[in-house]
């Protein structure tokens, strides 16, 4: 069992409720969980807390710690591969996290209450290109229980580049929901602009090669969709 070090935070933030949502059973008389319905809070510079110092293994066999991620961004995502809403949001991060990388804001996965195999074929199938915490007791959301209710999966936190933490989702996220948290503290702390970014979806519209775009005499489908995101 890897060993997880957390402590507690230096101010709570009070919590109206619980998450809200749907009961998940993960399969003991413990594993009950919620699915959040996807609310998020972002919190002023002034307004935030430390998080706790989290450390463990990850499902690669290193050690990794937040401070290991001080003076940069992490997203902090709870998942385990029994949560059907954390697969359903898992595109979003990847596509988050290829976007990102070049503006100093880098992904930590937490898996918790989940069969190591299990939790590492997911991986593998979903192609996750940033490492996760194996957590089975669920140790590092007991550290943030007074930002995030720790049966809420999936959860997602903003930590800013001092440590603090900047915003939070409860349940599973939308990219425009996390871009949009991400954007203000990329450029609070001058880590690039992020309008400027490379798209993900962009890069898979473009033609394959070989492929005549609609400039080069390609035709233009009848339905195509407009500008814009709505995601």
């Amino acid at each position: 069992m890897p060993r997880l070090a957390a402590t507690a935070l230096a101010a709570a933030i009070a919590l109206t409720g619980c998450a809200g949502g749907n009961e998940i059973e993960a399969g003991g008389e413990d594993d009950r969980f919620i699915s959040g319905d996807g609310s998020s809070t972002t919190f002023e510079a002034a307004e935030r807390v430390e998080a706790p110092e989290v450390e463990g293994t990850t499902l690669d066999g290193d050690t990794v710690s937040l401070g290991d991620y001080e003076g940069g961004i992490v997203v902090l995502n709870v998942w385990a591969s029994w949560c059907g809403p954390c697969r359903a949001e898992q595109p979003v991060l990847d596509e988050v996290h290829a976007e990102y990388g070049d503006l100093g804001v880098d992904f930590l996965g937490v898996n918790i209450k989940d069969d190591e195999t299990a939790a590492r074929a997911y991986l593998s199938d979903k192609d996750v290109a940033y490492p996760s915490l194996y957590d089975q007791p669920g140790e590092v959301p007991q550290a943030f229980r007074d930002t995030v209710p720790p049966r809420a999966i999936p959860s997602t936190l903003v930590i800013d580049p001092d440590g603090r933490i900047a915003a939070r989702v409860i349940g599973p996220t939308t990219y425009g929901q996390l871009t949009g948290l991400l954007n203000p503290v990329v450029v609070e702390f001058g880590l690039g602009d992020p309008e400027e970014r490379p798209r993900v979806a962009d890069q898979e519209a473009s033609p394959e090669d070989g492929e005549a775009s609609p400039e080069e005499g390609g035709e233009q489908p009848s339905d195509a969709p407009s500008d814009g995101d709505d995601r």
